[in-house]
């Protein structure tokens, strides 16, 4: 499947008033000195309590559980505002070095390949189709598409969708890496990344092990817990993750007014790449700084989608050129719900997706 191999009007204007934007500030497109500050707090906020819990610092008691939560939020945190923007090369201006960082990840619960493959190529260029974008093919359990088969059980989904990306993290570095090696080298992506299925896998098994290593074996030989304790905690950080990663990413494209497609072999999508990214995705709770700052700029799904070879600091000065140029070309610009209220629109989209087959 593909887009349309003419772009619109609407995509070289926008194109051309935001080069013209980082022409007239001077600025690059990649992060600025912004970016440094916010990578070290959010590294810190999972390593910090991962080191006092594994020395046994907190001890059994509720300094363990806070410890858990936050470094739970520091995963997320570090996902959302420094990895996503490494994995996407717009972090820094130095190729090596977003490579470098974007390698965290894999010492965290993922894998920068398999990341880069599932959400840089599939989900930016098939937003919301059926059958390409991963973030909406998921297994039967869950229905993001009315284009998805129905279940009498999606009727449940409103409520039980909090359980499955409470462990979404927990999936990720247990099962869905491996599961997506062997399908991405089965379709011939792996091999379109520059990677091979040896090296990725021997990769995979060796930081993992060190992830195991060093977040369970650790805590177990010196902190004096019991493993169930620990084994309990290391849960508790994931669902506090899972459900951090779930809130930001979910209400950005799984909406009622968003629009969605089936994937077919050869065809060929109604509108080029930036309208159907008008068509497919949301912002959300932009008007607080303090949500922008946690969660990488990614409440600006929209400029991020568009332009995702931009660092998150320069969202909030391209929103208003992005709104602006939608709205001469007649196009959707979703961008004045809260935060609260993309959480309770995703809901009933999980709800209404789960009444209608």
């Amino acid at each position: 499947m593909r887009f349309p191999r003419d772009t619109s009007e609407f995509t070289r204007t926008l194109r051309a008033r935001v080069d013209a934007y980082f022409a007239e500030s001077g600025l690059k497109p990649s992060g600025d000195a912004r970016v440094w500050p916010k990578t070290g707090v959010m590294l810190a906020l999972y390593f910090v309590p991962w080191a006092l819990i594994a020395f046994g610092v907190t001890g059994a008691g509720w300094g363990f559980w806070a410890a858990e939560v936050a470094m739970g939020f520091g995963l997320a945190g570090v996902g959302l505002n420094v990895l996503h923007d490494a994995n996407h090369g717009s972090l820094t201006s130095s190729k090596r070095l977003n490579d470098f960082i974007s390698k965290v990840v894999d010492f965290i619960g993922g894998n920068s390949v398999m990341w880069r493959i599932q959400h840089n190529v599939l989900h930016h260029t098939f937003t919301n189709v059926d059958g390409l974008d991963e973030d909406i093919s998921v297994p039967f359990v869950m229905r993001f598409s009315p284009t998805k088969p129905y279940h009498f059980f999606h009727r449940f989904q409103w409520l039980y969708a909090w359980g499955f990306y409470a462990i979404m993290t927990l999936y990720w570095l247990t099962v869905k890496d491996f599961v997506s090696l062997m399908r991405y080298k089965k379709s011939g992506l792996l091999a379109r990344s520059g990677s091979t299925f040896g090296r990725v896998f021997g990769w995979l098994v060796l930081t993992k092990a060190v992830q195991f290593g060093y977040v369970l074996g650790l805590p177990l030989a010196f902190s004096g817990l019991g493993l169930g304790q620990i084994l309990l905690g290391w849960v508790v950080m994931h669902a506090v993750s899972g459900l951090c990663l779930a809130a930001i990413f979910q209400p950005a494209h799984v909406m009622e007014d968003h629009a969605f497609a089936a994937a077919e072999q050869g065809g060929v999508l109604p509108e080029d790449a930036f309208t159907h990214q008008l068509q497919t995705t949301a912002n959300f709770g932009t008007r607080s700084r303090l949500l922008t700052w946690m969660c990488g700029g990614l409440n600006h799904q929209i400029e991020h989608h568009l332009f995702p070879h931009v660092c998150h600091v320069h969202f909030r000065k391209l929103a208003p050129i992005v709104r602006k140029t939608a709205a001469e070309f007649g196009l959707p610009y979703r961008s004045n719900t809260s935060f609260a209220s993309a959480l309770w629109l995703h809901t009933r989209m999980l709800y209404q997706l789960g009444r209608a087959a």
